[in-house]
């Protein structure tokens, strides 16, 4: 039997879920092999499942040693906590010496969605 999932309309006694979602896509350092990438790349996606309360995971660029694609979701029933953890989430790796941040993208979905 096939899953679907399906948002309903909320209701006065039940409050709208915002989903919020990092995309980073980061150069590293001094890394020659994917072992070492595996060494840097852990302890971000670990910090950031520990300390911010998100479900974190390496999302693209698993053969390539230099580069790494991280993603970052997190489910909130307000869209400013959601925005404020989202945004110690993209300090908190920007501010990793031993990687450089190419880019970052943000998409927020609400029950409009």
């Amino acid at each position: 039997m096939r899953r679907v999932a399906v948002f309903s309309p909320p209701t006065p006694r039940r409050k709208p879920l915002y989903i919020g979602a990092l995309e980073f896509d980061l150069l590293l350092g001094d890394v020659h092999s994917l072992k070492e990438k595996r060494s840097v790349i852990r302890p971000i996606l670990a910090e950031l499942t520990k300390r911010f309360a998100v479900n974190a995971a390496e999302a693209g660029d698993q053969d390539l040693h230099r580069r790494a694609l991280l993603g970052v979701v997190m489910v909130s029933a307000e869209p400013s906590h959601l925005n404020e953890v989202l945004d110690k989430c993209e300090r908190h790796v920007a501010a990793r010496p031993e990687i450089e941040l190419l880019a970052v993208r943000r998409r927020i979905f609400g029950p409009e969605d």
